[in-house]
């Protein structure tokens, strides 16, 4: 299992430095590095330290983070899309993360979902032949993002479906899913392929795997059973040092 450190929590407990960080993914034995915003990187040093380690880059957000769900925000997701494409040709990465927005009070679900496919066609236009994928995420509306738009899994496939390009999919996060009630095997059941990268987190707490009541380990048992080949992504606040806890968290994450 090819585990993908997130960078943004992991080893911020032993220091600020993103480019450290990746370094001590490497000591720590993990495969793969990710984080969320690449604008306020320092990209030489990130570029650098990917190169030293040979870590991989599972990828990163593509900017600007704006409310797809709302038209008037297509053409400027579109234009930070060509350059975020740019940075991950740059650092290796194949994926990059996108987010829904916010349901926009005083508009109907069918219209700004309207709106989500149509940019993500669009999207798919500017990443044919990049080698780059985009991956829409659903997250939980229950505990951390009350009133985001696509917190259902189902329904963000369904859209993949309609959107019908082989750049478009979903970041799958185990946590957010969890949180929602969903059964693995009921939401990705013969749609294991639209997802472009998978995050875990144990809940309640969105900390280390083994510290909540997820049975994180079959789920991925499932998921890698059912066709997923790409990395695992450590998407969690540690609850104490990153390295001392991360060969708990491989074996239960292996452990089905």
């Amino acid at each position: 299992m090819k585990l993908s450190a997130c960078i943004e929590w992991l080893f911020a407990d032993a220091t600020d430095d993103f480019a450290e960080r990746i370094r001590l993914a490497k000591a720590s034995g993990l495969e793969a590095v990710e984080f969320w915003f690449w604008s306020n990187k320092d990209l030489d040093a990130v570029e650098a330290a990917l190169k030293e380690t040979g870590l991989s880059l599972s990828g990163f957000v593509a900017e600007p983070m704006i409310p797809l769900t709302d038209p008037a925000n297509r053409a400027k997701f579109l234009a930070g899309l060509r350059v975020s494409v740019e940075t991950a040709q740059r650092l290796g990465a194949k994926v990059l993360i996108a987010q829904a927005g916010d349901d926009l009070p005083g508009r109907g679900r069918a219209e700004q979902r309207a709106s989500l496919v149509d940019t993500l066609r669009a999207a798919a236009d500017v990443l044919k032949g990049t080698g780059v994928k985009l991956g829409v995420e659903p997250l939980n509306t229950l505990i951390d993002h009350k009133g985001y738009f696509l917190g259902s899994t189902a329904e963000a496939l369904d859209i993949v479906d309609e959107v019908g390009r082989p750049e478009i999919g979903i970041v799958y996060d185990l946590y957010h899913s969890a949180v929602m009630g969903e059964r693995i095997e009921d939401v990705l059941a013969g749609r294991v392929g639209h997802v472009l990268h998978a995050h875990v987190a144990d809940h309640p707490g969105r900390n280390d795997p083994g510290q909540g009541d997820i049975d994180l380990g079959k789920r991925l048992a499932w998921l890698f059973a059912n066709g997923y080949a790409g990395a695992v992504g450590l998407e969690y606040r540690p609850v104490g040092s990153t390295a001392e806890a991360l060969p708990q968290v491989r074996t239960l994450l292996e452990t089905a």
